[in-house]
């Protein structure tokens, strides 16, 4: 089984399209894309989750983008997580076969999104049935709980899950419950925090990994909160933090977060990765 002992910063990457209207994925801008986070300080990346509409692109286009981003990865030497999950079961099951076919360093996967489970058992019983189809990549749950009204307590379902899913390494944690998400802590475990808006008490509360959408757009106001609460300099670390959320909010300003973010992104740097697709088409 392969290990996992990547502590820091991973961006959630956005999918890029060429078509205006029909939203055709850009292959090719994944390469350069690479190279900008690298040269960023960014040394991972998130492919297919909720920034890159994963859930918008077909089984075929998933796994198309998976292998481009593998390539890009491989030789810009960043770790790369795949998000598998948001499909009908087979589908995610076909993910689950093909990210662990390529390699990818890590799959990270979201509940069942109609039959949702109710409880950390049928949550761990979804997840472990996903996992034994990818047995020798290390296996991590995306929990989202604004999005996919699946909101189990989540220190119960590590315990239970880490019994029973032998590839499982932890969680990506994208709600504002600081407190739960402190409770998940623990060493061996693997926390990605997801909130960008919390990034300096996560970081007091013990955070070290992180999944943030504007690690694409201003990885250095992060790195400078985690390098300033790690050097004690708490007040400098909470400006910037008030300059990270002033900066979001006015990103949303402009409709809802993947599409605004996106729009962000294009605007910072010379890559454009176009709009996003429908239903979050979005038309400024």
């Amino acid at each position: 089984m392969k290990q996992f002992t990547f502590k820091g910063l991973m961006a959630p990457v956005f999918t890029g399209y060429l078509g205006v209207k029909d939203k055709t994925i850009n292959y090719e801008i994944i390469l350069p894309y690479a190279k900008h986070l690298k040269a960023k300080g960014v040394d991972a990346v998130l492919v297919n989750g909720t920034s890159g509409e994963g859930m918008l692109l077909s089984v075929e286009e998933r796994k198309q983008v998976t292998e481009a981003w593998k390539k890009a990865c491989t030789e810009n030497k960043l770790i790369m997580m795949t998000q598998i999950g948001g499909a009908p079961y087979p589908d995610v099951v076909a993910l689950a076969k093909h990210a662990e076919q390529i390699g990818v360093d890590s799959v990270l996967c979201l509940p069942e999104l109609y039959f949702k489970p109710k409880s950390p058992e049928k949550l761990t019983e979804y997840l472990q049935n996903i996992a034994s189809h990818c047995p020798t990549t290390p296996f991590f749950y995306y929990h989202i709980p604004m999005f996919t009204d699946v909101n189990v307590n989540m220190p119960s379902f590590l315990d239970m899950a880490e019994n029973v899913i032998p590839n499982f390494r932890g969680i990506k944690y994208t709600s504002g419950e600081l407190d739960q998400g402190s409770c998940c802590l623990k060493t061996g475990r693997t926390i990605f925090l997801g909130a960008d808006s919390i990034l300096c008490p996560a970081v007091a509360a013990g955070f070290d990994s992180f999944i943030m959408t504007t690690l694409n757009i201003c990885p250095e106001l992060s790195i400078k909160i985690i390098e300033d609460m790690r050097d004690g300099k708490v007040e400098e670390a909470r400006k910037t933090q008030q300059q990270l959320n002033g900066k979001i909010a006015d990103i949303l300003q402009h409709g809802d977060w993947v599409s605004a973010m996106k729009k962000a992104f294009n605007e910072s740097c010379d890559l454009n990765l176009g709009k996003t697709r429908a239903p979050l088409n979005y038309d400024f």
